[in-house]
């Protein structure tokens, strides 16, 4: 019997997409033979995920967790490729069990995660044993989580999980926090106050701004004024903290967080899919291009 290396389990792994645990038991099983560990994988279903890996997972769920204290909490994205599975019971499941295990973790970044032990095998062997379960590629694209020692983490998760939101604040409610990440989900703040936002991208906005008084046909000496004037128009769109409360446009989110004696350290804004390029459907050149071959 070939010996079970380290190494044969890897080239398996790499070959098939199965789990690092199942990969082993195939080999056990097959006495080392590579070419029958496929076959013993394939025959049980786990050599699926290898086939989906090249597929675009841009649909699925935006879940979060909070720890019973409200001091830690989570927001992860988990892709999959179409919106009829991430409307399922087992992918929600699956979403959930990654954001408590975040919570519960606390991992660094991605790799971290997917390394990590969570019921008796790795983040990625679950997740694995979940594409070959569901039938479509899944991924688990980013998170993001706060600790909040001398105040709360609050999320809010909008649209069933199309958008979701993490507030880290010092101070305050759970009430104020849902608040505040409504407030991050629906006017979708770039920065959370005016020091965050970069200098090349201020003076280019300045410089857009300028531009568009001159060809208003507005003098140079106010032109200066009105750029100035149009600059803190620009603030109260990227900056959380400049921006008038959705629930209360009297207000804005500074003067609402020193009413409450709060201030928020962080925010956190994932939209669903963001940045990933679906893929375009052309059925007419599909089933022409099956006619012609």
């Amino acid at each position: 019997m070939a010996q079970i290396t380290a190494a044969l389990v890897k080239e398996l792994r790499e070959r098939t997409g199965a789990g690092m645990m199942d990969c082993k038991k195939a080999l056990t099983a097959v006495e080392g033979d590579m070419d029958k560990a496929i076959d013993f994988l394939r025959e049980k279903g786990l050599a699926a995920a290898a086939k989906k890996a090249g597929r675009i997972a841009a649909e699925g769920v935006v879940g979060y967790c909070l720890s019973e204290d409200g001091k830690t909490g989570t927001i992860v994205e988990v892709n999959c490729e179409t919106d009829f599975v991430a409307k399922t019971d087992n992918f929600k499941e699956l979403v959930s069990k990654i954001a408590a295990h975040i919570v519960a973790t606390k991992p660094a970044d991605i790799d971290a995660l997917l390394a990590s032990e969570i019921e008796g095998q790795t983040v990625a062997d679950l997740v694995t044993a979940s594409i070959a379960k569901i039938g479509e590629k899944i991924n688990v694209r980013r998170f993001a989580l706060y600790e909040a020692p001398e105040g709360l983490v609050a999320a809010y998760i909008h649209g069933g999980g199309k958008i979701g939101v993490l507030v880290e604040m010092k101070g305050g409610s759970a009430e104020l926090g849902k608040d505040i990440a409504m407030q991050v989900a629906a006017a979708n703040p770039s920065y959370l106050e005016r020091t965050q936002v970069p200098a090349a991208e201020l003076e280019h906005e300045k410089e857009v701004l300028a531009e568009q008084a001159k060809n208003e046909g507005k003098p140079e000496k106010i032109i200066e004024k009105m750029v100035m004037g149009r600059i803190n128009k620009y603030y109260k769109e990227v900056c959380l903290v400049d921006q008038d409360f959705v629930k209360d446009p009297e207000q804005t989110i500074s003067k609402l967080l020193k009413a409450n004696n709060a201030e928020v350290l962080a925010f956190a804004r994932f939209q669903l899919g963001e940045g990933i390029e679906k893929k375009q459907e052309d059925f007419a050149a599909e089933v022409m291009s099956q006619i012609k071959g």
